[in-house]
């Protein structure tokens, strides 16, 4: 079975962030042996949007650089029009379940990404 990893906002986070903190250092290192070590490493459009929209927000014009970069240097599993209407269906049957997600109002990337990634495999 091959080895995926979907990264999350807070990850992208700290790869992309040019202070270069130690957990940021450390995230890069990881990322760098899962890529080394062959196993897939995706970068979720919706992940991608949530992250850059801050960057652009507070002009941070390295970690948007360096945003782009990732997106080149990793799979991108982009939004799609199909995915999107899973993800509602997901989200609700999860809501429907007792099994909240996130808050009502916020765009719940998680249940998105699942869906994709339930495509792609």
């Amino acid at each position: 079975m091959n080895r995926v990893v979907l990264l999350d906002t807070g990850i992208i986070g700290l790869i992309t962030n040019p202070k270069r903190a130690p957990e940021s250092l450390a995230c890069n290192c990881w990322l760098q042996t899962l890529i080394k070590a062959g196993i897939r490493v995706i970068l979720p459009e919706i992940a991608d949007y949530e992250v850059r929209r801050e960057l652009l927000r507070a002009n941070k014009i390295k970690g948007i650089k360096r945003l782009d970069e990732l997106a080149n240097l990793i799979e991108y599993l982009p939004i799609t029009t199909d995915a999107m209407r899973k993800a509602a269906l997901f989200w609700a049957q999860a809501r429907q379940q007792g099994q909240p997600t996130a808050g009502d109002k916020t765009i719940d990337g998680d249940m998105e990404t699942l869906y994709k990634v339930g495509l792609w495999f």
